[in-house]
């Protein structure tokens, strides 16, 4: 039988739609944009990412939204196409781990397979999934709102997060949460791994539940007199939980 020639057949998908708000506006005709940049209706939008590999996430210079390459749309939805269908094996044209830039005071929800999710200095609220990888958060967030990290078989890693409510899980892996800002509720799960939570030095007393099967759950931060408006809940199987302030 004669060989085939080899080709890439992962599927890179990546379909960012834009929801806006009331008061916000967009084009609803159809087309392709030029410099592969979207501009937004302003603070508020949201912005659906979704992707059967890896993404990153980093800041925009302005209001657009701009990926590593060009992209179509229809109605509200702008989609880019990295199927890589007609592209050999090796092509470095074939990005595994794309680029998105994000403006400043979006919402950004990101969901990717089999691959990480790296996002770094993006001022937004985060709700950011994936499966057989890491999910790694640096300077990023928004002191006013949620930030949500998740994924399956891997670890989760932010560091000098803003959030008022941090969500962190996995199952196998580890999860690591440093708060840049005071977080009202901090929420850190997995199965197999270590739990380890740092809030800033000024932060008030909270009501925390650590718990763990097999390890040591350590809580380093004031609890008498915590308010119902702050509370953490740390829970592994098989690890550690430490709670501290820098």
């Amino acid at each position: 039988m004669k060989a085939m020639p080899a080709r890439r057949l992962t599927r890179l998908m990546v379909v960012l739609a834009l929801l806006p708000l009331a008061g916000a506006c967009s084009d609803d005709d159809g087309g392709q944009q030029a410099a592969g940049t979207f501009r937004t209706a302003g603070s508020g939008d949201r912005v659906v990412i979704a992707t059967e590999n890896g993404l990153r996430l980093r800041p925009a210079d302005g209001r657009g939204v701009t990926v590593d390459e060009r992209w179509s749309h229809r109605g509200k939805v702008w989609t880019l196409d990295l199927s890589c269908a007609d592209r050999t094996t090796g092509d470095e044209s074939c990005p595994r781990m794309p680029y998105v830039e994000i403006p400043d005071g979006v919402s950004v929800t990101a969901t990717a397979r089999n691959a990480g999710v790296d996002v770094t200095g993006v001022a937004a609220a985060l709700d950011i999934t994936t499966v057989n990888g890491d999910v790694t958060v640096t300077r990023s967030g928004r002191d006013d709102a949620d930030v949500r990290l998740s994924t399956r078989n891997g670890s989760v890693r932010a560091t000098s997060v803003a959030a008022d409510r941090v969500h962190a899980v996995t199952t196998n892996g580890d999860v690591v949460v440093g708060c840049a800002a005071v977080p009202s509720g901090v929420g850190a799960a997995t199965v197999n791994g270590s739990v380890d939570v740092t809030v800033p030095h000024d932060s008030p007393a909270y009501r925390v539940t650590a718990s763990t099967d097999n390890g040591r759950a350590t809580v380093a931060v004031p609890a008498q007199r915590a308010d119902r408006n702050h509370t953490m809940t740390l829970t592994t199987v098989n690890g550690d939980v430490d709670v501290r302030r820098d």
